[in-house]
Parts: structure tokens; C-alpha cells; sequence
């Protein structure tokens, strides 16, 4: 009951908010988000009752020049009964600029009943964004009022909460409240980035004792921009190896592929083939991503959770 009213809200909360969207410039997005939830989500601080790290590596459309290149370290754990705390490193180059965001996040969970929990998480850090616009086109025009280097330090400001039982999560966060200005590659130019609003969702259904299937989806949700709406299916074979697909509207269609190498060490590859008109220039995009989790010796061990 709980995860239907789960889903229920988020869908409410995407019509309602569907009348909002044109065009803006939007945050990168992870194919492999629903194990990357940290980066977008403080409330998931603290949530898996173990310390995690994970880094992930992205390579966007390859084959066009000064296409984005991001990478995403996190590290969270749970402290005390109820707080979780976790810290977020965001590199992200495109074109002439790059983009470095230093995050910290503080969770509290609640615990609703003998298997839900809620977590409420607050997250603040700088981001410091660069151009170089002698590394963009726009630079060769000598009458350009663009070429003076900029380099602007930024405050953030976000929050989320992160809802959860034994098979199914769902949250909804903003990882920015402070608007700020952000580079657009499409014209070489610097816009107004408004605030990026994600819903997440998923369940883990159990259709063996040797397979389960984990239906998932995440909703971003921009003031001025389109909704991104992805929907991923994963299969987890014998606790181990993990085969998946994901599509993100009018966008790409993606191929997902993870092994647990150990009970504390998880590798993951996606890739994207784009759908759009950019299919054209470009062999699709590459992700990685490695996450390690120290278990807590004192307790009995247990198979990763699938989320």
C-alpha cells in the first residue's frame, strides 16, 4: 500500500507540474541513476545503514567535439540511530567550460512502521564554474563580448526526502534551490540554470529465489525546460550479475550491465544510443560506475540490496 501511494503522488506531482517546461539548460543526467541516487537525493544519506562510496564516470555523445565529460564521487553512511551523512564531488566539462561542486548532506530517518522509513536530508556546498571560451568556436569572433575568462564561485542549497521499505523507494529532491547561471553548448553562451526538481521510484520483485527484476524510473522536472522522464528494468541473477534496459524520452535507448565482483564491491556499465537528432553525429555515451560498501562486522552479513 505504501509504495502504490508512493507512485501515485509522484505521478500527481508530474501533471501538475507538466505545464512549467519549454526550454532551459538542464543538469547532466546518470543512465544508471537508480544506484547513483545519492548524488541527486541528501534524504538517501545514511539509508542502507553502511557506509558506501561510489564513482562514476560518464562520457556523453562521443565523436562531437567538446561533447560532456562528467564525473561523480559520493560517500555517505549512517551515524547514530537515525542521522546519515554523506559528501558529493561533481566534475562536469563541456565545451570550454567545466564545473566542480562540493557537497555536503545531512539525512534524519524516521522510522514509520516495522518496515518503512523516512528520510529527510538537507545538502549545502560551492560549486565553482569555469570558462575558457579560447576552447569554444565563439572565440574566434574578435568583436565577441565573450572573450574575458569568467570563473564564479556559487553557493548551493538543496533538500529531498527518500521514503523506503524492504522492496520499493521512492523520493523527490532538489539538489539546487540557488539559481545561477550555467553554460549552454548549443549557443556558447551563459544562461539562467533554474532549479532541478528529481522524483525517483522503483520495486524489486522477487520471481525466483534466483532472480529478481527491479522496474524503476526517475522524473526531472526544470522551470522553462522539457521533463526528463526515464523507465529502467534491471534483472539481479543469483545475487550477482545484473542485466538491464532503459529508455529516456525522445532521447536514448540504453543497455545496462552489472556483476557484484564481491559482497562489498559492485562494477556497473550503461550505454546510451541515441534517438534524438544528435543520433547522427555521435556513437552514443559511455558510463562506469564502482561502488564499494563497508559492512558493519558486528552484524550478520547480507546479499547487497538492489537498490
Amino acid at each position: 500500500m505504501h509504495s502504490i501511494k508512493c507512485y501515485q503522488l509522484i505521478l500527481l506531482l508530474c501533471v501538475a507540474l507538466y505545464g512549467m517546461v519549454s526550454h532551459a539548460q538542464q543538469l547532466p543526467q546518470y543512465t544508471q541513476y537508480m544506484y547513483n541516487t545519492m548524488s541527486i537525493n541528501p534524504a538517501y544519506a545514511g539509508s542502507n545503514d553502511r557506509i558506501e562510496a561510489s564513482l562514476l564516470h560518464r562520457s556523453q555523445w562521443v565523436g562531437i567535439d567538446g561533447a560532456p565529460q562528467t564525473q561523480v564521487l559520493t560517500l555517505n553512511g549512517k551515524f547514530f540511530d537515525k542521522i546519515g551523512l554523506g559528501f558529493n564531488i561533481f566534475n562536469d566539462k563541456i565545451g570550454p567550460s567545466s564545473q566542480i561542486d562540493i557537497n555536503f548532506a545531512f539525512s534524519y530517518h524516521l522510522k514509520l512502521n516495522a518496515t518503512v522509513k523516512l528520510g529527510l536530508g538537507v545538502n549545502a556546498g560551492m560549486d565553482v564554474l569555469s570558462i575558457d571560451w579560447s576552447k569554444g568556436e565563439i572565440y574566434e569572433n574578435e568583436d565577441s563580448i565573450f572573450n574575458e575568462n569568467i570563473s564564479k564561485l556559487r553557493p548551493i542549497i538543496g533538500a529531498g526526502s527518500y521514503i523506503f521499505g524492504e522492496q520499493w523507494y521512492a523520493g523527490i529532491s532538489a539538489s539546487n534551490f540557488i539559481k545561477s547561471q550555467r553554460y549552454d553548448d548549443n549557443e556558447e553562451i551563459l544562461v539562467e540554470r533554474s532549479v532541478h526538481y528529481y522524483l525517483l521510484g522503483g520495486y524489486v520483485f522477487q520471481i525466483t529465489p534466483q532472480l529478481k527484476m527491479k522496474p524503476a524510473t526517475m522524473v526531472k522536472l526544470t522551470e522553462g525546460a522539457p521533463i526528463t522522464f526515464d523507465i529502467s528494468t534491471n534483472f539481479l541473477i543469483q545475487e550477482k550479475l545484473t542485466l538491464g534496459a532503459s529508455y529516456r524520452f525522445d532521447d536514448a535507448v540504453s543497455g545496462l550491465a552489472g556483476f557484484q565482483v564481491s559482497n562489498t564491491f559492485y562494477v556497473g556499465y550503461g550505454y546510451d544510443y541515441s534517438i534524438s537528432n544528435l543520433s547522427k553525429y555521435n556513437s552514443g555515451s559511455h558510463e562506469i560506475i564502482l561502488r564499494y560498501t563497508l559492512h558493519d562486522r558486528k552484524r550478520k552479513a547480507r546479499s547487497p540490496r538492489f537498490f
